[in-house]
């Protein structure tokens, strides 16, 4: 199945590689099809932006959820803690974007108007993907070994200092792999982004900018787009896909290290 959608989307796509050249989608202007600019540089940085903004937030709020119910919290604290987080990462996400929208967007306006901006898609983005990286670091968390404790017991280390120096640095591959799969998620994110980022296309130069990615250009523009526009569509799915394949693979390679060591 992995393998047919893949191959669909190369065909749709290959009328819109075979007539325009493929340097164009990234070095064009703008995005105007009915125009033939098919720049879809804009886009992609807001996609790229609006997921590394989320990742520098979420990442930290990640581990350190994860650290304070694996190795502080009462064992009642932890439970409800960690329930949850499971319970926020099942939030559909049109309810976060809905949220976001009569929430976030307000807030944000009341400081630099119009208030839907990169600054909101990524506010969303990491409600959407902390609890990833909290529930992939505890289970890297609790991989090591029972006896990484007692040798830092033996050595007299403090608990901040057995998990500074002996437990994360043990858990770094499963840490960073929980961490690429976000980073994946966040990028294919896209009911979410659609309600709150404002959906200007534009290249970033600010967080109160509104932007676009590409999943959204995807969905607001796909029931309608005919011909060399649906075509360059499928270009930008199959642009975002290799992206999200990149960090899979990449989360797979630190897995298997991890399985390894």
């Amino acid at each position: 199945m992995f393998v047919l959608i893949i191959l669909f989307i190369f065909e749709e796509s290959w009328p819109a590689l075979r007539q325009i050249n493929p340097a164009r989608f990234l070095l064009d202007r703008a995005w105007h099809p009915t125009e033939r600019l098919y720049g879809l540089l804009p886009m992609l940085s807001a996609s790229l932006a609006a997921s590394a903004g989320a990742l520098l937030l979420a990442a930290p709020l990640g581990v350190a959820s994860a650290l304070f119910c694996r190795h502080y919290a009462p064992p009642l604290i932890a439970r409800a803690f960690r329930w949850a987080i499971i319970l926020l990462s099942g939030v559909p996400s049109v309810v976060l974007g809905l949220w976001g929208l009569t929430v976030i967007v307000p807030l944000i306006g009341q400081i630099e108007p119009p208030g839907a901006s990169l600054l909101a898609g990524i506010l969303i983005l990491t409600l959407m993907i902390a609890p990833t990286i909290a529930l992939t670091t505890e289970a890297a968390l609790a991989a090591v070994p029972e006896a990484y404790w007692r040798g830092a017991a033996a050595l007299g280390l403090s608990r901040e200092g057995a998990i500074a120096h002996i437990v994360l640095p043990a858990a770094r591959a499963g840490i960073a792999a929980g961490v690429l799969l976000a980073a994946a998620r966040a990028l294919g994110e896209t009911m979410a982004i659609v309600m709150v980022s404002g959906n200007v296309v534009q290249t970033p130069t600010s967080l109160f900018d509104p932007v676009r990615t590409l999943t959204a250009n995807i969905a607001l523009e796909m029931a309608y787009a005919t011909g060399t526009h649906r075509a360059s569509l499928f270009v930008s799915a199959l642009l975002l896909t290799a992206a999200i394949l990149a960090l899979a693979a990449a989360a797979w390679c630190l897995t298997t290290m991890r399985a390894d060591a």
